[in-house]
């Protein structure tokens, strides 16, 4: 065997390579974490709305409130107000209604193509 063919072999796998380092530099990687976030949000914020007792002007549905902000290289998916993660996980005088983890469990496939469309597109 030619010891061309082992150099050219590695030297595509190197091409390849430094092609998908670029791909997942830090801020590629936020970008497509934005990308699984929001897609999240968006599932969520579409999920059936109880019939609420509160029909105040201002009101919110804590639905509505879901979104998502990125802290330097993290991008953190939550709610606007205070009381989602007791309502999501319960406390000591109430069960939970969880309505963020199963939505995520439900879509996560759908969630995790188009972030590796995204990537790797």
């Amino acid at each position: 065997m030619s010891d061309s063919f082992y150099s050219d072999g590695f030297d595509a796998f190197s091409n390849l390579l430094e092609a998908y380092e670029k791909k997942t530099e830090e801020k590629n990687v936020t970008k497509v974490l934005e990308i699984g976030a929001k897609e999240l949000t968006t599932l969520v914020r579409a999920l059936p709305r109880p019939r609420s007792r509160m029909s105040a002007p201002g009101y919110t549905h804590l639905i509505d409130t879901v979104t998502y902000e990125t802290e330097g290289s993290e991008v953190v998916v939550g709610w606007g107000k205070y009381y989602g993660p007791m309502v999501e996980n319960g406390t000591v005088q109430m069960n939970g209604t969880p309505h963020m983890r199963p939505t995520f469990e439900r879509n996560k496939e759908k969630i995790y193509k188009k972030m590796q469309n995204a990537i790797f597109g």
